[in-house]
């Protein structure tokens, strides 16, 4: 498999991808398990409420059990009063699920393989900045029609990241960095050769 390497000078250079890697069928179910966990892995869990053992105070009987004409009550932190506990109080807790590495990477690959497909994944040239520019990064954007990308290098390219960062809807990212989340959020997916090769090694 084949696709057009694209670069500023507009010279025709191709790259070539593994089949193995971007020619499989699309599994829905297993990107769907792959997204889910990740998108439960990233959630902190840290929430805490205080149930009624937990608040201060409480101790004494409010009041006592008889003739006074209002409903017994043993303390002033019940739940069903105000400044008391909270019935099904939230703990901190761990919402990680496991998927098999092999199984993870399945998905990513047919990720990949699905956006192939769909023409959203296009081979790029690394554009080179002496300095982050951010206007240079647009125009190099808006000659291929790159509006919504996600651009996959080798290794992190601080100018590019920062002549990028300030772009809505483009996000520079590493193969290291690559998620099922960010890969299916973008419009396109931009990969220089030298990430290609990567990513067959990964996947």
């Amino acid at each position: 498999m084949k696709l057009d390497v694209l670069n500023i000078d507009n010279k025709k250079t191709d790259v070539q991808i593994s089949e193995t890697t971007f020619g499989k069928e699309f599994n829905e179910t297993l990107v769907h398990q792959a997204v889910v966990t990740y998108l439960a892995g990233s959630r902190q869990g840290t929430h805490k409420q205080k149930t009624r053992s937990e608040v201060r105070g409480g101790g004494k009987k409010p009041y006592r059990q008889k003739g006074t004409g209002r409903a017994r009550a043993g303390t002033i932190r019940s739940p069903i009063w105000r400044g008391g506990g909270v019935a099904f109080a939230a703990t901190p807790r761990d919402y990680s699920k496991k998927i098999n590495k092999k199984m993870y990477r399945a998905a990513i690959s047919s990720i990949f393989s699905e956006l192939h497909r769909q023409n959203r994944l296009v081979a790029i040239e690394q554009p080179k900045f002496e300095a982050p520019k951010t206007k240079e990064m647009n125009s190099f954007l808006q000659q291929f029609d790159l509006n919504n990308v996600l651009i996959i290098l080798d290794e992190m390219d601080t100018n590019l990241y920062l002549s990028a960062r300030n772009i809505p809807h483009v996000d520079v990212v590493t193969v290291k960095e690559i998620n099922p989340v960010i890969l299916l959020r973008s419009e396109k997916v931009a990969v220089t050769p030298a990430a290609f090769k990567l990513i067959e090694a990964w996947v």
